[in-house]
């Protein structure tokens, strides 16, 4: 069985887009494409490339609410 890939290609130029309607932010790793979604808990989701066995992305729920709730958090 071959291991899975995760985050190895340390040349790859990262793409990100951030949704302010849905407090989302998405990264690819190199150019966006289609994969499988993994929720893996906390609002994280991993993008998984089956036939290549290796992460191309993460999408990462709530970005502004969580950075906003640490904020205020902090400041108390």
């Amino acid at each position: 069985m071959e291991a899975v890939k995760v985050f190895e290609k340390k040349d790859t130029p990262l793409d990100w887009e951030y949704d302010d309607e849905a407090d989302t932010l998405y990264l690819s790793f190199g150019r966006p494409k289609a994969a499988t979604g993994l929720d893996i808990g906390e609002g994280v989701i991993v993008r998984f490339d089956e036939q290549a066995q290796e992460v191309v992305g993460l999408t990462i729920v709530g970005v502004g609410r969580r950075l906003e709730e640490y904020v205020k958090a902090k400041g108390k």
